[in-house]
């Protein structure tokens, strides 16, 4: 369970800091390397270890108090488009 939560905090997290750092565009091409705003803003959360609930936690680095997978989907959504293309064009059966 731990494994699959964190993936899916992985991809918020991630998120959370291209919003930081500024980024417009895809998430899939962000990349906040370097960028100070959102290693402070990283830092701030992990400092608070576990003296708070984690639901202040998540807050404090993505503004949400609750897990999103919708991170995810945002990420993979131009791979996701792709895919729906080339299943719509070969006729590729779906499912079971």
């Amino acid at each position: 369970m731990r494994y699959f939560l964190a993936r899916i905090l992985q991809f918020q997290f991630y998120r959370a800091m291209c919003r930081e750092a500024g980024h417009q565009g895809p998430l899939y091409r962000c990349s906040f390397y370097g960028n100070k705003a959102a290693g402070a803003k990283l830092n701030r959360m992990l400092s608070m270890g576990n003296s708070k609930p984690w639901p202040e936690e998540l807050a404090a680095l993505t503004g949400e108090t609750q897990m999103d997978a919708a991170a995810i989907a945002e990420y993979f959504a131009p791979l996701k488009k792709w895919l729906d293309e080339q299943i719509a064009v070969n006729h590729y059966p779906v499912g079971w």
